[in-house]
């Protein structure tokens, strides 16, 4: 998925809540499980605390931009969500037929894990190392899981990077 219709996909919520969570996965790389199980106590600006994550480590930390970070921050503070408590208090079924119902409105099928291959994918694009993307973003024990969610250049991407580079 390109940027804009990433950006269209988020921007069209009007549920505030289902807004971040989408924001949460395509800006930050969290997978649902993980911002299923968000809690204010795991928010540190723009670094959050994943608990019990699927490495099997005790925690990791996720980093998202400033603005995805003061939007949450204000959700919690508007609906009183204590430390303790979780953020978003929904199904991951709930979450799936959010997500499919938000690519319909740009005429996209949409899956969640979507967000997360659409984060790398992006920073790769941008140029962002693929050890930041492994190790930072997607959280990956080995490079190779990370270049699977890369997937494929396009003509036009790989023709695009030429000019840039030559042109």
């Amino acid at each position: 998925m390109e940027k804009e219709a990433v950006d269209e996909i988020i921007f069209r919520q009007s549920n505030i809540r289902n807004r971040i969570m989408l924001e949460l996965m395509a800006r930050g790389g969290l997978r649902v499980s993980e911002v299923l199980k968000l809690r204010p106590k795991d928010i540190e600006d723009q670094k959050l605390i994943i608990r019990d994550p699927k490495s099997g480590k005790e925690v990791e930390f996720a980093f998202i931009p400033q603005k995805s970070s003061d939007r949450l921050n204000e959700f919690v503070r508007t609906n009183g969500i204590e430390a303790e408590n979780r953020i978003f208090p929904v199904s991951y079924a709930a979450v799936r037929v959010m997500v499919k119902k938000a690519g319909n409105l740009v005429g996209i099928d949409l899956k969640t894990h979507d967000f997360r291959r659409h984060a790398a994918t992006y920073a790769s694009r941008s140029g962002t190392p693929i050890e930041i993307i492994s190790k930072i973003i997607l959280r990956h024990a080995n490079l190779s899981t990370t270049q699977r969610y890369l997937g494929k250049v396009t003509d036009i991407e790989a023709i695009r990077w030429i000019e840039n580079l030559y042109g």
